[in-house]
């Protein structure tokens, strides 16, 4: 057989022993044809990784006008491929479970290099991302321009809109999309697996994040088509979830619109293996908590209102947590915009987080506030209007806990704001010129600094933004409030 960027790339597989023997070698080269074409395929260049054969082989295609040339058919039929060398949902999964009796780090060490060997997870893209830590007087945060999930084209676009509307798979979090091709308007998912286990007596899935904002940066979904909710059982699962995966923390954003995260509609949790700056963050003032004497109970020294608690029974500290959320969801401190209800409308909820640390079990209660008004139409405890030229979008489990995910348009635009600063010829966005004059009055700024100038002042913006999300600001009255609210606890 003639070899060539096919034969080779079937050779590869092989060798890999997952999913083809020797002896499949002909019904394999003859599938990778069917998708790629038999013409216009270059020869292989010695030790080309599985990957780069793969990106050739898409080319290929379009060459051969077996698919269109748009970023989403080429996405369908990288995905196709590299399905060829990854291993079925159920040898995945005994795999998993083979080598969790090892050790758990070695089940999702096993798990997280799969998804990357197969580009499920994207790691070239996830590379693009701009990050950075800025020092503030919380820690030091950890700011990220979000330039991993490539914009649509407009073909792309265009074909989406004339796409039925199927309901399959329910949505993106659901195990539908196991294996699923892709179609315009939905990403392909013919190469992702999720790990089956049970949680609260229920079948969940466990799968990583293609575009990850932090280290193995995972999702635990549920079975069940239902919406998000922070109750009880919430607590549970998540306590669950570290017993199960101890290197790991695990949090769950809330569930309520504004305050929570993007996909409300699936009950579902995120984690991964990292270490977030809130969880760094000290201790600034401690309490007792009257019904549970063995707990530790203490404020965080954090712009967001932040109850941690930690022990070493789960039991206790699932129930804590859940008197915690009791009692939140029915105060209210006028003097402070703190409203439990306003026209029968619920704005109360926690956004938790469960590790391990110091061998002890600790949960980090997120008290959440979804009120709007007048003044603040986007969110009473939102980003407000003079901070959203950086960040408008919800504050989610990930910004709570101090790594800002940033919007692509910063890239682009914060180079004009340097040219500006410079005065250079420039493009700066209206919204950012407030800001960068108030740059220019504060420092003295030249090529070598200005970098870093916007990088810091950036970050500051950040911290901010975080302030306005807490509900019981550092005032006096905010502190005074606090003080209502602990004694609120212990009076349940």
């Amino acid at each position: 057989m003639t070899k060539n960027l096919v034969t080779e790339f079937a050779e590869q597989i092989i060798a890999q022993k997952t999913t083809f023997q020797p002896l499949d070698r002909t019904y394999l080269v003859n599938k990778i044809y069917a998708l790629v074409g038999e013409t216009n395929l270059p020869q292989p260049t010695a030790s080309m990784p599985l990957l780069e054969i793969v990106a050739q082989l898409v080319e290929s295609a379009v060459q051969n006008q077996k698919i269109a040339a748009d970023s989403q058919s080429r996405e369908i039929l990288a995905c196709q491929l590299t399905d060829l060398y990854t291993p079925s949902p159920s040898l995945v999964n005994q795999t998993f479970w083979n080598q969790y009796q090892l050790s758990p780090q070695s089940a999702t060490d096993y798990f997280y290099q799969l998804c990357e060997r197969n580009n499920y997870i994207k790691v070239a893209d996830n590379a693009k991302n701009i990050s950075y830590q800025t020092t503030t007087k919380y820690g030091d945060l950890e700011i990220t321009i979000n330039l991993a999930k490539p914009e649509k084209d407009p073909k792309a676009i265009a074909a989406a809109r004339k796409q039925p509307q199927t309901g399959y798979p329910a949505d993106k979090l659901s195990m539908e999309n196991e294996g699923y091709l892709g179609r315009a308007n939905f990403p392909a998912r013919t190469n992702h697996r999720i790990i089956r286990f049970t949680l609260g007596g229920e079948p969940w899935g466990f799968q990583y994040s293609p575009y990850a904002y932090f280290n193995e940066h995972c999702i635990f979904l549920s079975q069940a088509q239902r919406p998000m909710h922070i109750d009880r059982s919430t607590f549970n699962n998540l306590f669950e979830i570290i017993r199960l995966l101890p290197h790991y923390f695990v949090g769950s954003n809330a569930d309520l619109p504004i305050v929570g995260g993007s996909v409300l509609s699936h009950d579902h949790y995120q984690g991964g293996r990292h270490e977030f700056p809130m969880m760094k963050a000290p201790i600034k003032h401690t309490f007792k908590l009257n019904h549970h004497p063995n707990l530790q109970a203490g404020i965080v020294n954090w712009p967001l209102s932040v109850i941690r608690l930690r022990g070493s029974q789960p039991a206790e500290l699932i129930q804590a947590s859940s008197e915690i959320l009791q009692a939140w969801q029915h105060f209210s401190d006028e003097a402070v915009d703190i409203r439990a209800f306003s026209e029968g409308q619920a704005h109360h909820t926690i956004t938790p987080i469960v590790y391990r640390q110091h061998e002890q079990w600790t949960i980090d209660l997120v008290l959440r506030d979804n009120q709007t008004s007048k003044q603040y139409p986007d969110g009473i405890f939102h980003p407000h209007q003079d901070v959203q030229h950086i960040k408008k979008e919800n504050i989610g489990l990930i910004e709570v806990m101090g790594r800002a995910i940033l919007p692509a348009r910063l890239q682009s635009e914060l180079q004009e704001v340097q040219h500006y600063l410079l005065q250079e010829d420039n493009h700066i966005a209206a919204y950012h010129l407030p800001w960068a004059q108030q740059l220019l009055q504060n420092h003295q700024i030249n090529s070598a600094n200005v970098q870093t100038i916007i990088q810091e002042s950036v970050g500051h913006i950040f911290a901010r933004v975080l302030e306005d999300a807490g509900v019981f600001k550092d005032t006096a009255a905010g502190q005074q409030a606090w003080e209502q609210f602990i004694q609120v606890i212990n009076q349940k």
